[in-house]
């Protein structure tokens, strides 16, 4: 299968890599704000955006290796929410392919368990494989909604901004929408984590009620050299609702070259 992968710029390559349920385009904005300095790889998920839908039923690693196959061979790798996982995956299986990894209200573990509160709970997840069959837009909605710091214009704003991207192509398929929430309930990555040997800089909104930002502190606990930022007043999209704080904390990261 080959994925629709969008470049721009020019320069050392960065991959970036979007979150369930949406497509490469969500990046377009910080896309443009680094393609003077970097050529960009925007990678669609299989039935995400323009890629055509998996031919088969795709764990993480069948979904890393999927994305892996049409990245540049070594490149820095910037993942959100689900793509995170799939970048720290690719860091961990094929250390060789990154050169520095940002993951972006991302987590070794999406669901909570005894040992790990800082996450969502697992009827959460269960609710929306669920509501899939019964109400397939209205679930995507849902989803969507969530993703904003609630209760605030900016974040009604980017719920708009989100809704657009959306529509923009084709519904993702219900196929990749399953895989991919099997994958957030299921995938734990904690164990494997302190074996990262390259930057890690960890980049998590203050008010994500997906992805709380209390990970940070576990996540450095498990990699104590990750960089950990959290954006004050942002939700789960970041580079969406808090540009300029964000493009300052990504690009501090990118050009440090004592990592």
């Amino acid at each position: 299968m080959n994925l629709h992968v969008q470049h721009l710029g020019s320069g050392p390559d960065l991959v970036m890599l979007h979150g369930w349920g949406l497509h490469g385009r969500v990046f377009t904005t910080l896309a443009e704000q680094l393609a003077s300095r970097f050529r960009i790889s925007l990678i669609d998920m299989p039935g995400h955006g323009r890629s055509p839908p998996p031919q088969q039923t795709l764990d993480l690693a069948g979904l890393t290796e999927m994305v892996a196959s049409v990245a540049p061979s070594r490149a820095t790798w910037l993942g959100w929410s689900l793509g995170g996982m799939v970048a720290a995956q690719l860091a961990l299986t094929a250390p060789a392919q990154v050169e520095k990894l940002i993951l972006v209200n991302s987590s070794p573990r999406f669901v909570t368990a005894a040992d790990w509160p800082w996450a969502m709970d697992p009827a959460v997840l269960d609710g929306f494989a669920l509501a899939l069959h019964e109400d397939y837009h209205g679930t995507l909605e849902r989803f969507l909604s969530l993703q904003i710091a609630p209760g605030t214009a900016e974040g009604r704003h980017n719920l708009r901004q989100l809704r657009a991207m959306v529509l923009q192509f084709p519904t993702p398929a219900a196929q990749a929408l399953r895989d991919g929430l099997v994958i957030l309930r299921s995938a734990d990555l904690r164990t494997q984590f302190s074996s990262l040997r390259l930057p890690t800089l960890l980049v998590l909104g203050e008010r994500d009620r997906l992805v709380p930002a209390a990970v940070g502190s576990a996540v450095h606990a498990l990699l104590t050299t990750a960089r950990i930022e959290v954006i004050k007043g942002a939700g789960h999209v970041p580079f969406l609702s808090h540009q300029r704080q964000f493009l300052t904390a990504v690009s501090a990261f990118l050009e440090d070259l004592h990592d």
